[in-house]
């Protein structure tokens, strides 16, 4: 039945799921997995005659369906599973489509024994259309499908895991059995996924973050909270500080804002009204004040706190284009099933601007700032992306705002797309519920997409807060507002970075850049002052003083993925050198000390390799 999804049963944050690359799939290979999804149950229901099903559509990269099993399935009941799926499709079956009124739908699922059909079965709008694999197994879908079981190929699919899901994705309801499958047209296509799946478990940006010492989850902090170790802290701090210093550069002025507001401030932005269910519970003084809806909330957005430092008096247009940033960290209340460690979690810092701006200076400001995110990209080499136009969709009612002032924030976002020749795509109803976005979707090494730097126009949010600034002429006037950040959120960017070089960072970005080994004891001294004049310029480098022998550290600093390595022994220490071994370019041999400082301090001034 493909009518409904249900959410997922919580996931803790030690789960490993692998997000693969989203595929271009045609309309065969949905029916394909939705016809597979069928056979599954079908298989299930053979083996198993107490399982009842309930719901199986096919989804991204495969499909699943969901049961009320008395007895748990193990893997040795998948293989069984996929042996009689394997016998189904070689009967080559027809799978017929049929309309049946209400009424003879419900007297079939009576027949059958199944409730969790009748539930279905109540939401279901007419026509009510049933599928059936031969005269063997029937279950309620919209489709669509194969017309026979023979269009499948059994060395194209594979079942892959079991997993917890609550009934309608309610933890008060059943908990089902989910079974989770892939299928392909042939069986190269099968083997790819299967490659790409263990890549994507190579460069886990949570397997990783883990080896690499970034960061940690833990259950007594709770999910969707990450722990930040000093490396990991180290790692953020240097793109902060990247991103700074850009903005300094280009008259941006920095802030800072609490974590909590009265919700006051959200309700005259509008996010209280238009963005309550994701935002954390409110705290208050007394339960009257709770009632009352008169207490406080973690923020889920900056921009309220920047509108009123603008506010705090009266602006004139000299002082236009006024940039307030803010690293500032915001709370969303997402559900246990939706984490995914520092992709989606709880509590994340945004490299969050707004600017303020005279309506004239609405459209080169908006370039300004598509400029600063493009050097964002190059800088952190993310060369694969392109832009998408997130308009509103005029079916919706979640938005703000009238007709015109949409219309013009619209085309300021064309004009600019326009203007750079930008590779762009439009993207209706992903707009902001107070203005449209220029959002850019990253494509990683495995092909996924990811939302990074958004750029927004906003008419609404001064209109909501009544600002203003003095004109030329004197006259009282309404700026416009630009909604930035380059980055997305810092969380986000980690993650995506860590798994896109897997684990490699450029030398600019490595947490640590130099690991000095030395061969003996005697050369501890020498290495310590190079360690030292390695620091007095900034660069990050350490001493292995772990005792272990050469090969030993070699093999460490290479798992550690440390960009370049010095070793020292007699020789080097007799001539103030150091053996060179890069993980960009391989073995170096014997450099001056001299040479090897310069090479360094040049290379990370400019985001490049030794």
């Amino acid at each position: 039945m493909s009518n409904a999804v249900p959410s997922a049963q919580p996931e803790d944050e030690s789960a490993q799921k692998i997000y693969l690359p989203r595929t271009s799939e045609s309309e065969t290979l949905k029916k394909i997995r939705h016809t597979t999804s069928h056979v599954m149950a079908m298989a299930v229901q053979k083996l198993f005659p107490k399982a009842q099903v309930t719901i199986g559509p096919w989804i991204e990269n495969g499909f699943y369906y969901d049961f009320d099993s008395p007895e748990p399935f193990t893997e040795k009941d998948l293989k069984a599973i996929k042996k009689e799926m394997t016998k189904i499709i070689n009967r080559k079956l027809p799978v017929i489509r049929e309309e049946v009124s209400r009424e003879e739908a419900e007297r079939r699922i009576k027949a059958l024994g199944e409730p969790y059909k009748l539930e279905i079965l109540a939401d279901l709008k007419e026509p009510i259309t049933i599928y059936h694999l031969g005269d063997q197994w029937w279950d309620l879908c919209a489709g669509p499908h194969v017309e026979s079981t023979a269009e499948l190929n059994p060395d194209a699919i594979a079942l892959e895991s079991v997993a917890g899901a609550y009934w309608r994705g309610d933890e008060t309801k059943a908990q089902l059995q989910r079974i989770y499958g892939t299928a392909w047209e042939t069986p190269e296509q099968l083997a790819e996924y299967h490659r790409r799946k263990e890549e994507a478990l190579r460069r886990d940006h949570r397997k990783l973050g883990k080896e690499l010492g970034l960061f940690i989850f833990t259950d007594i902090v709770g999910p969707g909270l990450p722990l930040w170790t000093p490396k990991g802290t180290l790692l953020r701090s240097l793109l902060e500080d990247f991103l700074k210093q850009e903005q300094i550069k280009r008259g941006y002025l920095p802030v800072v804002t609490p974590h909590i507001a009265r919700i006051d401030l959200f309700k005259t932005s509008g996010h209280w009204q238009k963005y309550k269910e994701d935002m954390f519970p409110m705290m208050a003084d007394d339960d009257e004040a709770r009632q009352d809806e008169e207490g406080f909330v973690l923020k889920p957005m900056n921009c309220p706190f920047h509108i009123q430092i603008y506010k705090s008096q009266l602006r004139s247009y000299r002082e236009l284009p006024m940039r307030l940033a803010e690293f500032g960290t915001v709370y969303r209340y997402e559900q246990s099933g939706e984490l995914g460690g520092l992709t989606r979690v709880r509590g994340f810092t945004v490299d969050d601007s707004h600017l303020f701006v005279t309506p004239e200076q609405l459209d080169q400001e908006f370039l300004n700032v598509v400029d600063l995110i493009l050097n964002v990209f190059k800088s952190l080499q993310l060369k694969n992306f392109r832009a998408r136009l997130s308009f509103r969709d005029p079916e919706q009612d979640k938005y703000i705002g009238s007709d015109e002032v949409w219309d013009k924030a619209e085309g300021a976002i064309r004009r600019a797309v326009e203007t750079l020749g930008m590779d762009h795509f439009l993207g209706i109803g992903e707009a902001a519920f107070y203005g449209p976005k220029l959002d850019f979707i990253f494509q990683d090494a495995l092909d996924r997409e990811w939302q990074l730097g958004t750029v927004q126009v906003d008419y609404n949010l001064p209109e909501r807060f009544d600002l203003e600034y003095v004109a030329e002429d004197g006259s009282r006037k309404r700026p416009v507002m630009i909604h930035r950040a380059p980055f997305g959120s810092l969380e986000r960017l980690i993650g995506i970075l860590i798994e896109e070089y897997a684990g490699d960072f450029p030398l600019w970005l490595a947490p640590v850049q130099v690991r000095l080994m030395c061969v003996t004891e005697e050369q501890v001294p020498f290495a310590q002052s190079v360690v030292e004049q390695m620091r007095s310029r900034s660069i990050r480098a350490e001493l292995d003083t772990s005792g272990e022998r050469l090969g030993k550290m070699i093999r460490n600093a290479e798992k550690d993925k440390i960009p370049v390595m010095a070793v020292i022994g007699a020789k080097e220490m007799e001539t103030q050198s150091l053996s060179i071994r890069t993980r960009a370019s391989g073995e170096l041999g014997a450099l001056p000390v001299a040479e090897v400082l310069e090479r360094l301090t040049g290379a990370i001034a400019h985001y490049g390799n030794f």
